[in-house]
């Protein structure tokens, strides 16, 4: 794989990107999981897919779409539904999380009636579903590096903030945090780091990359910070992992990356479980001893 890795542009451009993604993912994954709002990046990825179906469509009739790159209309789309969310969780106070079925309801039928309108699935839509090392352009590569810039930007300058609101939201406002701006800011963070990374990992299967190897860290992270640096380790194992296992044996890229997550999250379980195990052992074996004392 070394050799065709030097020698083939697609597969530098597909592993950068993957190994950025592997950062960004899991790093937002973290404050979704905490805040419970995991769902979001699900609803999200089925209104990127209208947003890739409809530049699709439009590439059969107007000839400056089959020149565009369909993640920038990917892109419009997740951002556009992330204001959405946004907007319809201020509508529904008492029942905020109403808004995450509702915008992946409308991704779907929307999405659904794109492909209809398109005669059905093609080659490119199939590789925006469940990623693929080949469709992956230098294009491509330029924009997520983009992204992942201003993203890490952002979450250094407003990491307390975030912090803030994801265990004490009240408490956050009343002490003058502008919780309005945050939760903006922060999910369309969401939005460009999900229709970005459709590529490689897929419109589906993203959402996974978001919540397993936080899953995965809070099995055995001992804070807060940990957790960061456990689930971002997991998510570059689970996408370098996923990458070469579909190069070598000529898979979707995006669900070898889930099936390693997976694993990944079924071994800190059962590590935890052991762990819990032989210090359960030992206290017995302490209260036996004062007992026989």
């Amino acid at each position: 794989m070394l050799d065709a890795f030097f020698r083939y542009e697609f597969l530098q451009n597909a592993f950068y990107t993957g190994v950025l993604i592997g950062l960004l993912a899991p790093t937002l994954g973290v404050f979704l999981v905490v805040r419970r709002l995991s769902l979001i990046a699900d609803a999200l990825s089925h209104i990127t897919l209208s947003g890739i179906a409809a530049s699709l469509l439009l590439g059969k009739y107007i000839v400056f779409f089959q020149t565009l790159n369909p993640l920038y209309m990917g892109l419009i789309f997740s951002v556009g539904g992330s204001l959405l969310i946004e907007q319809l969780r201020s509508v529904y106070k008492f029942y905020k999380e109403i808004a995450i079925p509702i915008i992946l309801s409308g991704g779907i039928g929307i999405g659904v009636v794109f492909i209809s309108l398109a005669d059905g699935f093609n080659n490119d839509l199939f590789h925006y579903l469940f990623g693929s090392v080949m469709a992956v352009s230098k294009s491509d590569l330029w924009t997520i590096s983009t992204i992942t810039v201003i993203v890490l930007g952002v979450l250094i300058l407003l990491y307390k903030e975030l912090f803030f609101l994801s265990f004490d939201e009240e408490q956050a406002v009343v002490s003058g945090i502008n919780r309005r701006l945050i939760n903006f800011i922060f999910i369309v963070m969401v939005a460009l780091v999900i229709a970005s990374s459709m590529r490689v990992v897929g419109i589906l299967l993203v959402s996974s990359l978001m919540t397993l190897p936080v899953a995965a860290s809070m099995r055995v992270a001992v804070g807060f910070k940990q957790m960061f640096i456990y689930s971002i380790i997991f998510g570059e194992i689970a996408v370098i992992g996923g990458l070469i296992s579909a190069f070598y044996f000529d898979l979707a890229p995006g669900g070898m990356i889930v099936m390693i997550a997976v694993l990944i999250l079924v071994i800190t379980i059962y590590i935890q479980k052991m762990i819990n195990y032989l210090g359960r052992g030992k206290r017995n074996q302490l209260v036996i001893r004062k007992h026989e004392s």
